[in-house]
């Protein structure tokens, strides 16, 4: 009788242990998978370059991370991973970023979308683009990282060689890609809120050459300017 008492508590010890073996696995996936998300929303998110509107600064084929704090604090109004948008956009607060920075934002003509693209114009900028030099407050602006392809036309190209003059309003910045005549930019669909940037683009870390099915392996760790 004693034995068979002693057995049963012992499997009722071992059903136990099971159970908070399972409990703990559990509770560390679900905190694992809320910091996940936590992370994603507000610190960093990771992206993949879908086109070639920033060559050669970023490849087709670069993942790269996003930080989401550089610019302000966005209230989560999306289901993630699925792109739902529950309601609109609310700020907390929001800061202009510099001239220069790699931005990815929501495309203002479709906000399902997200674009990176290089910012040009800041607030209160005088802005014009003539045979595809770019002119900030009637000053050239010098932008290393821009790439042409094809020569400035001899005729008027607008608006891909010949842009302006604008004036970038408060609240908005005017972005371009690094590849001049490969890029749907500012150019195109206009001056963009600052309130629709996700976050500013600070590295690769991982890098896939379609073309020639092999890794990047030089392109991983790098940072962007």
């Amino acid at each position: 009788m004693t034995n068979k008492i002693s057995r049963n508590a012992a499997d009722k010890n071992a059903d136990a242990k099971k159970k908070s073996v399972v409990r703990e696995y559990t509770e560390a996936i679900l905190i694992a998978l809320l910091l996940a998300l936590f992370l994603r929303t507000f610190v960093i998110q990771a992206f993949k370059i879908p086109s070639g509107s920033m060559e050669n600064t970023l490849l087709i084929g670069d993942h790269i991370l996003v930080s989401k704090f550089s610019y302000g604090t966005h209230i989560p109004n999306e289901i993630p991973f699925l792109n739902i948008k529950l309601f609109r956009d609310i700020v907390l607060f929001s800061e202009v970023p510099q001239r220069g920075d790699i931005i990815v934002f929501k495309f203002p003509k479709d906000e399902r979308r997200d674009f990176i693209k290089r910012v040009i114009g800041l607030p209160g900028d005088f802005l014009k683009v003539r045979r595809q030099k770019v002119y900030i407050n009637d000053k050239l602006y010098e932008d290393p990282h821009a790439r042409h392809i094809d020569p400035a036309s001899n005729d008027s190209l607008i608006p891909r060689d010949d842009f302006g003059p604008v004036l970038v309003p408060e609240g908005h910045v005017f972005v371009m890609g690094d590849n001049r005549e490969n890029s749907q930019d500012s150019r195109y669909w206009g001056f963009l809120n600052v309130k629709k940037i996700r976050g500013k683009a600070i590295m690769i870390y991982w890098s896939w050459n379609r073309v020639d099915n092999w890794v990047r392996f030089e392109r991983f760790g790098k940072f962007l300017e």
